[in-house]
């Protein structure tokens, strides 16, 4: 079994502005291995986000090829690619996207009543537990604070036990100290679980804790750094 889950080639992303196509990614290639943690940093503008949804097949690239646990992206259609990330992937964002009308348990069980899980309830129990959150099972997302709400999103994409967690600045809207509890959750269930986690952040604490650093300008890979040994 190869050791590379993600794989891109001479990617490109070109979006149609007002003033005309707007080029946002140039030429990216790079591949991340199963199990690995890796950052990606830059400027504001710079094709992180970018980036991080063309891994995750929520952004098509304009050209290049994008390879995920050995199926390419671009050749699968809207429902295969939805199918993909059910079964195989988890997505964070800094917004949290819980559902308003379905309490916590709700939200994390959703997804993997998807997949056909049977216990998907008791499992979605089990997972807010692990987040430190079982006594909120049955509260509403406007009923919880900030933090809260990060750790049911986290929770929520954890539970299906993805091949890869995609993390889109996931502590941007918390104050520090429910951010720092977010990401010791995040990285503790990533190495518990053996989940390859791609992060995208502008944290130079958070970037630090990763395996390997990803640093991109201008839509194109500056430097590519793993981080030394302990």
């Amino acid at each position: 079994m190869t050791d590379t889950v993600l794989s891109l080639k001479d990617v490109t992303l070109r979006l149609d502005g007002n003033a005309g196509p707007v080029e946002i990614l140039h030429g990216v290639s790079l591949d991340v291995r199963r199990g690995e943690r890796l950052g990606l940093v830059g400027p504001s503008g710079s094709g992180k986000s970018s980036l991080l949804m063309i891994m995750g097949g929520l952004e098509r690239a304009t050209t290049g090829r994008v390879d995920a646990l050995g199926h390419d992206l671009s050749a699968l259609g809207e429902d295969a690619l939805a199918r993909f990330r059910r079964d195989h992937m988890g997505v964070v964002f800094q917004s949290f996207h819980l559902i308003p009308t379905m309490t916590a348990l709700e939200n994390v069980a959703t997804p993997l009543e998807l997949a056909g899980v049977r216990d998907a309830f008791e499992r979605a129990g089990v997972e807010l537990e692990s987040v430190g959150l079982a006594h909120r099972a049955d509260h509403y997302p406007g009923q919880l604070s900030g933090g809260e709400q990060q750790r049911v999103a986290l929770a929520r994409a954890l539970a299906p036990r993805p091949d890869i967690l995609l993390a889109d600045e996931p502590t941007g809207n918390l104050d520090e100290a429910n951010g720092a509890a977010v990401v010791d959750l995040l990285f503790g269930m990533s190495a518990r679980t053996g989940t390859t986690l791609v992060l995208v952040t502008h944290a130079p604490e958070l970037a630090a804790r990763c395996d390997r650093v990803l640093r991109l300008r201008d839509g194109r890979v500056d430097t590519d750094q793993a981080r030394a040994a302990e």
